[in-house]
């Protein structure tokens, strides 16, 4: 623990050099992979430490909801704007005189930024204090959203989307970092599901509530997207200053107090997260997060040339590509389904798409956590099942009914919902152990920017950046064809990753073997052995 943050321990709070856990009946018949009691020590009831974590769910699970769906809805508007109030000729690209080119290389330039400033962003986060770095973040964006309201041609829709990303950059692997102040890297899983949930909620939301934007145009001199990003920014701002109060910071040992010197004394001090007999055993069962040590520029280096690192970053390019040239071009390509329909009915159809990414990403992280040895599997047929949705859009359906290939649209949502937080949950499963709190933080951060690579591509030179191929009978199809195959390309470096982990391994670099309690379990598959009391 570094003196910025807190005191040194009293001795007799440092954690006993192994914890061994026990509940009644056989441990191996219940697929928990719990230890026996070894002479002279203490066991520690599972269900306890269970509701623990449980209670950190119900702290922190709920504002990365909230704070991930404001987020995602500012971020992804622009997509729903250039079809909302189109007949009137108040869409984005009408009001603010641009082409498709254009609007093209504005979603693009987001990513730009968010590739260059992901790692110095989840850097200081590391460094500095994670629950008033997030709270920047959120308040950042809904900043910009307001000012998206006031946009007036390419110039400022171009610097717009530039500050969106530099703001926003950090967010989506700060909060895998985050996590991992508090769980086992083997159970955020299911967490970061949970929470990227409201991404598919809020694609799902704000394609509805457009519906009633679009209603407003005209209202206060605004058209309907203008007030879309005024109001969603507003909401932005006020949860991103409540985060203060509401995120716990980076926990301490039992007896520790945080540091009030400095720039801290002007932040609100959150409530912990844990205290009295929760707060030891959590520091009990994940010890290896209390010990931190400063990282310098060797460590960071370390991460980057770990090998490791790249098959996660292909892994993300391809799903991650196609999720946000599915939010960006839903409405588009539904449109080439049938041209008849209005902007309301193209909002309308484009929300059970991410009800479907949702209903997915419920049924299979638990199950990827489960079977935590697993990560490939879950993620590769996945993947399939986006590859196979591609397939359906491009090519089913004839002339006179072509409304299968909306159902292709629907079976890509389903595909996408589990294959991001697989990908994050085992970067922070190889990372943690193997190079520490930095690890995380470098390795989520890089898989994250280097892998929105290939937003940039989905939304800079697929779809209305590549003109000539809204033409024809299969529209999209070359659009579509390039998806499917950076989505091989990432099922191929999963394989690869699978094979390597086997030939190579992943034994720590730090010098040290983290010995906790939830250290010692994450070497075991839980399988569906008390599934549904399984935290």
């Amino acid at each position: 623990m570094s003196n910025s943050d807190a005191l040194s321990p009293a001795p007799h709070m440092q954690a006993p050099e192994k914890i061994v856990e026990t509940t009644s009946g056989d441990a191996s018949k219940q697929g928990d992979g719990l230890h026996d009691v070894e002479a002279g020590q203490e066991p520690i009831d599972i269900d306890r430490i269970e509701r623990v974590y449980s209670k950190l769910d119900r702290r922190i699970l709920p504002a990365f909801w909230i704070l991930y769906f404001l987020c995602s809805a500012i971020r992804s508007n622009v997509g729903l704007a250039q079809t909302m109030n189109s007949d009137k000729g108040h869409d984005l690209a009408s009001e603010l005189n641009l082409t498709p080119k254009q609007v093209s290389t504005g979603l693009a330039l987001f990513y730009v930024c968010y590739v260059l400033f992901d790692l110095p962003s989840n850097l200081v986060m590391s460094k500095l204090s994670p629950h008033v770095w997030m709270s920047r973040i959120v308040t950042g964006v809904g900043i910009i959203g307001i000012c998206l309201t006031a946009m007036k041609a390419a110039w400022s829709f171009y610097l717009l989307r530039l500050l969106l990303g530099i703001v926003i950059a950090g967010m989506w692997p700060g909060m895998s970092y985050y996590l991992t102040l508090f769980y086992p890297p083997s159970r955020t899983g299911k967490r970061i599901g949970r929470y990227f949930t409201a991404a598919q909620v809020s694609a799902a939301v704000v394609g509805l509530v457009s519906a009633g934007f679009q209603k407003m145009d005209g209202l206060g001199g605004l058209v309907g997207f203008q007030w879309m990003f005024l109001l969603y920014g507003i909401a932005g701002i006020i949860v991103g200053i409540s985060l203060l109060w509401w995120l716990p910071d980076r926990p301490l040992p039992p007896g520790q107090t945080r540091d009030r010197t400095g720039w801290r004394k002007f932040i609100p001090e959150s409530k912990p997260a844990l205290s009295g007999e929760d707060a030891r055993i959590h520091y009990e069962d994940l010890t290896r997060v209390y010990r931190r040590s400063a990282w310098n520029m060797k460590d960071l280096w370390n991460v980057i040339i770990d090998w490791r690192l790249y098959p996660l970053c292909i892994m993300y390019f391809g799903v991650v590509g196609v999720g946000i040239g599915t939010q960006s071009y839903g409405t588009v390509i539904i449109r080439g389904i049938n041209p008849s329909l209005t902007g309301i009915q193209l909002s309308l159809l484009f929300a059970p798409i991410w009800i479907m990414d949702l209903l997915a990403i419920l049924i299979v992280t638990p199950l990827s956590d489960r079977f935590h040895h697993h990560r490939a599997l879950f993620f590769s047929l996945a993947v399939l099942i986006q590859i196979a949705g591609l397939l359906v859009t491009t090519f089913a359906g004839t002339t006179s009914n072509s409304w299968s290939r909306y159902g292709g649209l629907l079976m890509v949502g389903f595909g996408l919902g589990p294959t991001v937080p697989i990908c994050m949950t085992w970067t922070n499963e190889i990372f943690q152990p193997r190079h520490g709190e930095v690890g995380v933080a470098a390795a989520s951060a890089l898989v994250s920017g280097l892998g929105n690579l290939g937003s940039i591509l989905t939304t800079y030179a697929l779809y209305t950046g590549w003109p000539a191929d809204a033409v024809g009978k299969h529209k999209y199809r070359k659009s579509n064809l390039v998806m499917i195959g950076i989505l091989c390309g990432s099922i191929l470096a999963a394989a690869v990753m699978v094979v390597l982990l086997r030939v190579c391994g992943n034994e720590s670099m730090r010098g040290d073997e983290a010995v906790d309690g939830a250290a010692r379990r994450e070497v075991k598959q839980r399988g569906l052995g008390r599934m549904f009391r399984f935290r």
